[in-house]
């Protein structure tokens, strides 16, 4: 089991991430109030992104830097548990179902943040995963995350 550390969300594309304390997750909208969370039918792959805390760490310690999680445009920080390497996997945290759809690959983005983090980020699935919601709710920091079998 593991502990939900931080909720962020984004409006648009480029705009800044809001750390929250809680949000709704649903199946038609992902994260409540991001952009990237609409379902769509057969494409429906990217509706949360998850990355773990301790990769986060590992990804900015090997750029000599001291960025917030939220650089990485995530939308769920994951303590404390090794996040399942594989489509089908079912995450659940709070009232909410999540599925593992596919590793979230880091994009030229990072680069622009921090010279090497999109390098960083590659290995091992230390960018994320992405997921889509199989059951809405509510979920805050401090929820127990735990993986449940399909």
């Amino acid at each position: 089991m593991g502990t939900l550390a931080g909720i962020a969300r984004r409006a648009g594309p480029r705009a800044p991430m809001k750390v929250l304390d809680q949000v709704e997750l649903s199946v038609e909208r992902g994260v409540e109030g991001d952009h990237r969370g609409r379902f769509k039918p057969g494409r429906n792959r990217r509706q949360v992104s998850l990355i773990e805390r301790a990769d986060w760490h590992a990804a900015i310690a090997e750029i000599g830097q001291d960025l917030p999680w939220q650089t990485r445009r995530a939308n769920l920080l994951v303590d404390g548990l090794d996040l399942p390497q594989r489509a089908g996997a079912r995450l659940r945290i709070g009232q909410a179902l999540l599925e593992i759809t596919v590793e979230c690959d880091p994009c030229y983005r990072m680069e622009e943040i921090a010279p090497g983090l999109e390098a960083a980020l590659k290995s091992d699935w230390r960018g994320g995963a992405l997921a889509r919601v199989l059951e809405g709710g509510h979920v805050a920091v401090g929820d127990e995350i735990r993986i449940e079998q399909p």
